[in-house]
């Protein structure tokens, strides 16, 4: 069973917009239209089973919709195989009681992401969130590091993670893009000790470009052996395999993994173990 605990979809009436915003925006290329049938023939075509759906409130008064549309998407998750995690906004006044509706609706996790929500990782409206959210075994999905779409702008870099974790209570935390995209090597000194899961999304081989807005160089994510430094460090029962799609290809993100020097049983665990064990599947 292949799980890509890192994927992306929006409403089909706005998917294109969307799209397009996001794609002028990250001057990358999207690899499906950014709709859940987009995301449903991309998991045909690279053998995926299920796909975790993360939803982005960008701002206070989405969180309620976007919680009941993520539970509306999980009533047809067996037809679909797509499964949604709810959101939360750090700025929401009524976090503590919407976590808890969260949890009642069925929802397995949330999702953070400090660039479009403008706190800090180590904020303590985030660390109140963090604290609710274990107590009540939620999964907490968070970015990591840069956003292709705002150079520059660090809200969870590597050191607020280690702040953050020591200060909340226990929290099921899961760090996107190698636990944080364009800060490897910080990464990598600082949070392998800490209780914690990443995810392979948007991290590996190149990135896709729309245009020429970037150099060669830039194009280049983790290769190889910067990756498996970090698998190794982490241990392969805390690496969740993650696509970022629609931003990149479910197919080549998993051929790429495939390639790389890791046991049949490593490799199992990080494309569908861990994630149908943190799921509780």
């Amino acid at each position: 069973m292949i799980i890509d605990f890192h994927t992306h979809t929006f409403p089909p009436k706005i998917a294109a917009s969307t799209i397009m915003k996001l794609s002028a925006a990250s001057h990358t290329l999207p690899f499906t239209d950014g709709t859940p049938g987009g995301l449903r023939a991309s998991m045909r075509d690279a053998g995926v089973s299920l796909s975790v759906v993360l939803p982005v409130a960008t701002a206070p008064r989405q969180v309620e919709h976007i919680n009941d549309a993520s539970a509306a998407i999980n009533e047809s998750t067996e037809e679909t195989g797509l499964i949604s995690f709810g959101c939360m906004h750090p700025d929401f006044e009524g976090w503590h009681d919407e976590l808890k509706r969260v949890k009642s609706l069925g929802l397995k996790g949330i999702k953070l992401h400090p660039v479009y929500q403008g706190v800090d990782f180590d904020d303590p409206r985030t660390l109140r969130i963090l604290d609710r959210a274990g107590e009540l075994g939620l999964i907490v999905v968070t970015h990591a590091g840069l956003d292709v779409g705002f150079p520059g702008v660090v809200r969870c870099s590597p050191e607020m993670v280690r702040s953050a974790v020591r200060q909340a209570g226990p929290v099921k935390l899961v760090l996107a893009h190698m636990g944080g995209w364009r800060s490897w090597d910080r990464v990598l000194e600082l949070l392998p000790e800490l209780p914690v899961f990443i995810d392979t999304s948007f991290s590996t081989g190149r990135m896709v470009p729309a245009d020429g807005y970037y150099s060669e160089d830039e194009l280049q994510l983790l290769d190889g052996e910067q990756f498996m430094g970090l698998v190794r460090a982490f241990g392969t029962e805390r690496v969740l395999f993650g696509s970022d799609s629609p931003w990149s290809s479910q197919r080549e993100s998993l051929d790429w993994i495939r390639e790389q020097p890791l046991t049949d049983g490593e490799i199992e665990d990080i494309l569908g173990g861990n994630g149908r064990k943190l799921l509780g599947l």
